[in-house]
């Protein structure tokens, strides 16, 4: 970002980059006045305090200092707590705000700079300190209660408690089992494979098939019955274009049609808006990735408009441009995700992009020139069968004008071959087949995106983090694609929700959300916010303290005996949940995973090949979490941690960048060829810093 910035501003300007926040709240201690109307005791982060130093020499020298954060209530407080560390006088001081990094916009910002909005920044602050109060007041309780290493987050809870609801409903689903007949029919005479119509009704009721002799026996009905076309409907209908991408619009589709994270989806983002080098130089290639907003820019709307007729044909364009109606709540001073350039083609840039950021820009900028084309125009059709007392139904589905959909391939054609009112088909084959109602489905990233975002918890820039901290947690694991809690998420909902209930109340947490919108608008004091929160959290904790049963029981006996010394095995609690260990512990320090019923768990096959003894890898779970492990366990006691996939960002190693677990709990990211390679970090090079207990 700065070296893009530095490139269209020149010499006259140096340009630094402060990393994001030079200070915040200090993790040793609440470090909130409580008593001092939530009076903050922010410091310079230990790891900024070099950078601060450097930058405040710097600026020392300078006679102006332009802020340019991002264009939120987090770049808002990041220029107002740099003005704080580095002692910038007002009059030396500019805000800087721009939605997009092109050369244009850059400049555009800097002829005309502003005043910090300190409504922005008590937003950021009230939101800052509603968590800190959360985090730290109610996660000794629970180190206290159940386990040491555990924490409570404001809206990190309530988003595990829609999974841990959604896992009872699963649980507590009784599937019903019913059945279909479809039959295989075509016109006489012709020779293709036919197509398919499924029962539907007997006379004017719905047919219901409750078992396979039920299912038989219609079958046996139904296969000498003439099989004649009744009516067919045909209905023109327009499918119009979705609103270029919202931030959680986009964390969607990227997990759908990408298979991306939302953390991977954020950080690809994150590069294309800060920029990338091109042909030309660096540029960035999207607008701000953090956004509620449809709104488009004139300039971008006339630029997409004069490249759709070039392009797709001047069908494609309609009369008038393409607007969207405002979201409630949505900030209208941004813009939707699009194209800084839209006649940059995805395709021209290919090769200065990443696999990712290549198909993440081109994803958005389909969706952006979609948003301005004609809808698409398609036929439904419905064909209904009589088959004497016994009514069957066809569908089909033809585009007559693909509009949008040459770009967002959202219509899928479901052709019926042309069969006449009245004309007897032929019957090829019935087929029964039997099905069981389902369970409402586990959520995915996407789908709890969804969720979050109508509910109103959380904002465009903390969905992300949301996801990511609830499975660094322990709490959430993500399994072929699905979120599920795990048991020790279930335990501390369930105390969370029995002792906090208006804090993991979803209401509450969205109203909170209200609330810090107002104070952004000046509408509310963000001191007043904090205490109709606090008066009523502190009776809350006040009792929790007394009355939230404890979980730290006696280690429960079980009849398994332990791998190694023999001794019997017990069930035990660690941040990463349940697991056995041996009752011989701290002597003997085995452990195994816990299935149902306290049973060792199965161990997963990888693939992998123990490189010690030949044996197959497998991954198991211990009291520090998974990691992999020899099979021929204890023969051989081959063990190392996950790889990410990531490799190692030290010139030369050549290892893998694998996920582990410090003495406290805390996860972190080290090289696999360790002790030889001494690579440690709280984040993945590609990816964000883990969280903090608030």
């Amino acid at each position: 970002k700065a070296k893009t910035i530095n490139k269209f501003l020149g010499s006259k300007f140096t340009v630094r980059s402060s990393m994001g926040h030079v200070r915040d709240l200090p993790a040793n201690k609440l470090a909130v006045n409580v008593e001092k109307d939530f009076e903050p005791e922010y410091r310079i982060m230990p790891k900024r305090r070099e950078m601060v130093k450097s930058l405040k020499a710097e600026v020392k020298d300078a006679d102006e200092v332009y802020l340019a954060p991002d264009h939120d209530r987090e770049g808002e407080a990041i220029a107002w707590h740099l003005c704080q560390a580095l002692d910038i006088p007002d009059k030396k001081a500019r805000r800087v705000v721009f939605n997009e990094i092109t050369e244009e916009a850059i400049k555009n910002a800097f002829e005309h700079p502003v005043g910090i909005d300190m409504d922005k920044v008590n937003a950021q602050q009230a939101r800052r300190i509603l968590d800190r109060l959360v985090g730290y007041k109610i996660s000794p309780l629970l180190w206290k209660k159940i386990t040491k290493g555990l924490s409570a987050g404001r809206v990190q809870s309530v988003a595990v408690r829609l999974l841990v609801e959604r896992e009872k409903e699963i649980r507590a689903f009784k599937p019903v089992e019913y059945w279909n007949i479809v039959a295989r029919l075509r016109s006489k005479g012709a020779r293709d494979k036919g197509f398919e119509a499924k029962l539907w009704k007997q006379e004017d009721s719905e047919v219901q098939i409750g078992n396979e002799a039920a299912a038989a026996g219609l079958v046996e009905t139904l296969k000498d019955s003439k099989y004649i076309v009744g009516v067919i409907s045909k209905q023109r209908k327009l499918n119009k274009p979705l609103p270029p991408f919202t931030t959680s619009q986009l964390q969607q589709q990227a997990a759908i049609q990408l298979n991306f994270s939302t953390k991977r989806t954020m950080l690809v983002a994150q590069q294309l808006y800060e920029g990338v080098e091109l042909k030309g130089g660096p540029m960035g290639l999207i607008t701000y990735m953090r956004t509620d907003s449809y709104n488009v820019s004139k300039e971008a709307v006339t630029a997409c408009r004069r490249l759709i007729p070039g392009m797709f044909g001047d069908g494609y364009l309609p009369q008038k441009p393409n607007y969207y109606a405002a979201r409630k709540g949505a900030q209208q001073a941004h813009e939707a995700i699009r194209p800084t350039s839209v006649e940059i083609i995805p395709e021209s840039i290919k090769q200065y992009l990443t696999r990712d950021q290549h198909r993440l820009y081109e994803l958005i900028w389909r969706r952006f020139v979609a948003s301005q084309m004609t809808p698409a125009e398609y036929e439904t059709i419905d064909v209904t069968i009589n088959a004497g007392s016994y009514k069957f139904k066809a569908k089909g589905k033809m585009i007559v004008f693909p509009g949008h959909n040459i770009l967002t391939e959202s219509i899928q054609e479901e052709p019926l071959p042309d069969v006449q009112e009245g004309e007897e088909l032929k019957l090829i084959e019935l087929v029964p087949s039997q099905h069981f109602t389902e369970p409402p489905p586990r959520y995915t990233e996407a789908s709890l995106v969804k969720i979050l975002e109508r509910k109103g918890i959380g904002r465009p820039s903390t969905y992300s983090v949301i996801i990511s901290t609830i499975q660094d947690r322990g709490y959430v694991q993500r399994e072929n694609k699905t979120l599920h809690p795990t048991e020790l998420g279930i335990l501390v909902t369930e105390k969370l929700v029995k002792h906090f209930p208006k804090v993991l109340n979803v209401e509450f947490t969205s109203h909170m959300e209200e609330e810090l919108d107002k104070v952004e608008e000046a509408k509310l004091d963000w001191v007043g916010v904090l205490r109709e929160f606090y008066t009523p959290f502190q009776e809350d904790l006040k009792s929790a303290v007394e009355e939230m049963e404890s979980e730290k029981v006696t280690p429960e006996g079980t009849d398994i005996k332990c791998g190694k010394c023999g001794s019997p095995m017990v069930v035990r609690w660690s941040r990463a949940g349940k697991f056995l260990g041996c009752s011989a512990f701290p002597k003997c320090k085995f452990t195994m995973d816990i299935g149902g019923n306290n049973k060792p768990r199965t161990a997963e096959a990888t693939g992998e090949v123990c490189e010690k003894c030949g044996s197959p890898m497998v991954i198991k779970a211990g009291r520090m979490g998974r990691f992999l492990a020899c099979s021929a366990y204890p023969e051989c006691k081959n063990a190392k941690s996950l790889p990410t996939g990531v490799k190692c960002p030290k010139e030369g190693c050549g290892g893998d960048v694998v996920q582990r677990r410090s003495k406290r709990g805390r996860r972190f990211y080290g090289c696999s060829n360790y002790p030889k390679c001494n690579f440690t970090a709280f984040k993945l090079p590609e990816g964000s810093a883990a969280a903090s207990p608030d």
